[in-house]
């Protein structure tokens, strides 16, 4: 059994698994539909609050100097980016940081990376719709459109019975994004494109509006709380670039992996980067950054508030209102594909049961695994509120983090000979690198987060050794 734990899976043979005809998914992403993808994550309904939060609620505050936070957190996020560039180049295949553990960690360890991606997809998608769905309320509400709290909040909240039925708009919004799954990976990557060109335009507008607005004293003090503070702020902002990753999910199906997935991980991160700063930089120069304080009117929607308070009121229930409802609806058209995907590399390794790798032949799809996980996950949005454990995203998230630049030097050592088309450079060093405001971000979360993620890992475990080991297709 221990032997079975630490056998790694040739990277030949995940790469022949995938060609099989029972497993062929079609390639139809280009450049551009792949760094929508990464786009389509990245940048949510976050990108018109978190840098207004940031800049007033560090200790010493960061002030304006979230500009450059936000700046070093992009180049961290390119170091680690350039490690999953490498191990998609290299296995350019369905379950991204799942499948690069099983070549150069073992079997025990690609199950439980699969094990935490799967935790970090689902309840990502279950706290996004009900954001979606609480936004979508407080907007109708603007209109006298009352939707009853009964039929848009969850029926479990706070560790008891709320009082309300069912979470219909969560519900419907992620059957909606299933339906639009269920038609192929080029229906995804349309609906996709529009939701990202959609939400980049918002952004734009939003800029170009308030950079009419912007008085060039709210930048002094530059940098009220020194280095301190804006390395703090970056402690706060480093979870608005997570969702790089989400493109190398999608590498089996682009048309020209090799080469267009490594220049897609790195160019989301860049786009990403330039619109946080181009939105950090109209706000923090349209108001001034204490009134955004923790407790303030303006902490709730800075965005929002910057607007309103030059009067543009329209503008302000327009374009942010536009921007937020597209930025949840493309990040939950990649969290719901992404699971799907993940679904489907394991099972197609025997790790999970073999309706979830049986493709369409038509759409050339994971079907079931589509459907079935959909309608889990909108079942769950429906009727549970995360509270506290929407935290556990940010674990699992982290953990898989960690695990791809140890990958990386791993498959160096005991695999020198393989093509790689992108390689890291600076190696080990820049990959080590990598580890260090990952391990320092996982540090900081609480104990109780840790109990409830290893908690998970234990049923994780069970499951495993239940049905996983005794049906992988390692096991001769």
């Amino acid at each position: 059994m221990a032997g079975q734990f630490r056998s790694t899976k040739p990277i030949a043979i995940l790469r022949a698994d995938s060609e099989l005809p029972q497993f062929r998914l079609e390639r139809r992403l280009g450049l551009w539909p792949l760094i929508a993808v990464g786009v389509g994550t990245i940048i949510g309904a976050g990108i018109y609050f978190r840098a207004g939060i940031a800049a007033a609620y560090s200790h010493p505050p960061a002030g304006p100097s979230i500009i450059v936070s936000l700046a070093l957190l992009c180049v961290i996020c390119l170091c680690m980016g350039a490690c999953y560039a490498e191990l998609a180049s290299l296995m350019p295949l369905a379950g991204s940081v799942y499948t690069y553990s099983y070549a150069a960690l073992g079997e025990l360890a690609a199950w439980v990376t699969g094990w935490i991606l799967m935790l970090e997809y689902g309840l990502a998608n279950v706290a996004v719709a009900a954001a979606f769905s609480e936004q979508l309320r407080a907007r109708l509400a603007d209109f006298h459109i009352l939707i009853p709290d009964r039929w848009s909040l969850p029926a479990w909240s706070e560790g008891k019975l709320s009082g309300s039925y069912f979470n219909v708009p969560a519900f419907v919004v992620l059957m909606a994004i299933t339906l639009v799954l269920s038609f192929g990976v080029r229906a995804f990557s349309r609906a996709n494109l529009l939701m990202v060109a959609l939400k980049v335009g918002a952004i734009f507008l939003f800029v170009t509006v308030g950079s009419a607005f912007v008085q060039p004293q709210n930048f002094h003090p530059f940098a009220p709380g020194g280095t301190h503070g804006i390395l703090y702020a970056g402690f706060i902002l480093f979870f608005a670039y997570l969702g790089f990753d989400s493109v190398t999910i999608a590498a089996e199906e682009a048309r020209h992996p090799e080469r267009d997935v490594p220049r897609a991980i790195l160019g989301s991160v860049v786009v990403a980067g330039i619109l946080y700063i181009a939105v950090a930089v109209v706000l923090m120069g349209m108001v001034p950054y204490a009134t955004f304080s923790p407790g303030s009117a303006a902490a709730k929607a800075p965005a929002e508030y910057a607007l309103k308070h030059f009067g543009e009121k329209a503008a302000a229930l327009g374009i942010v209102f536009a921007g937020v409802m597209a930025g949840m609806v493309s990040t939950l058209f990649v969290f719901q594909y992404a699971q799907t995907r993940l679904w489907y590399a394991m099972s197609r390794d025997g790790l999970l049961p073999e309706v979830f790798s049986l493709v369409h032949p038509k759409t050339r799809i994971p079907h079931w695994c589509t459907w079935i996980g959909g309608t889990a996950v909108a079942l769950c949005a429906g009727l549970v509120d995360l509270g506290a454990a929407a935290d556990l995203i940010a674990c699992g998230a982290l953990a898989a983090f960690a695990l791809v630049p140890i990958c990386v030097v791993c498959l160096r050592k005991t695999h020198p000979e393989l093509s790689r088309p992108f390689k890291v450079p600076w190696m080990p060093w820049l990959a080590l690198a990598c580890l260090v405001p990952t391990a320092v971000m996982m540090a900081s979360l609480s104990w109780t987060i840790w109990v409830r993620f290893f908690i998970w890992l234990l049923i994780g475990l069970a499951i495993y050794l239940a049905y996983g080991r005794r049906h992988s297709k390692l096991v001769p």
